[in-house]
């Protein structure tokens, strides 16, 4: 049985192709994203079909995304909880800006499947990579502004 730092490894490597990535999480399990919010992306996604579709669409944001063994620190492990980070370097599609993004993963195992895995980054990164004009194109913010 797959370990929690084995899965996230093999999740890491497999990111390319989202139905292999998305087969390691239980039926149930559930890929977070709880900054995304702030640029108006969904924060959960529960079960293989809906964590599929989410990678589909990063590989269309970031055709050439992936990330490189060199780039993860396993910083904590247990048999079932491992926190990392882990660097990708991707080409936007819609700008061709490079974005050099670090981002934070919080992966629980249980019966040698990804029950959880929880991702944080820099959603300010992300929209100055995607967006024409970087973050000039959110406008200006409403009187309260929610990061999660």
């Amino acid at each position: 049985m797959k370990g929690s730092k084995d899965l996230l490894l093999e999740y890491l490597a497999s990111i390319r192709d989202p139905e292999r990535a998305a087969s390691l999480f239980a039926e149930d399990g559930a890929f977070e994203l709880p900054f995304l919010r702030s640029l108006g992306v969904g924060p959960r996604y529960k079960g293989r079909g809906e964590i599929t579709a989410l990678l589909h669409q990063l590989l269309k944001l970031y055709p050439n995304f992936a990330f490189a063994l060199d780039d993860i620190h396993i910083l904590i492990e247990t048999p079932d909880k491992t926190f990392a980070e882990y660097v990708a370097h991707a080409r936007a599609a819609a700008t061709g800006r490079t974005l050099h993004q670090l981002f934070t993963g919080y992966l629980v195992a249980e019966a040698g499947e990804i029950k959880l895995l929880r991702e944080t980054l820099n959603p300010l990164a992300m929209a100055q990579a995607q967006l024409p004009n970087g973050v000039a194109d959110i406008g200006a913010p409403a009187d309260e502004v929610h990061a999660f």
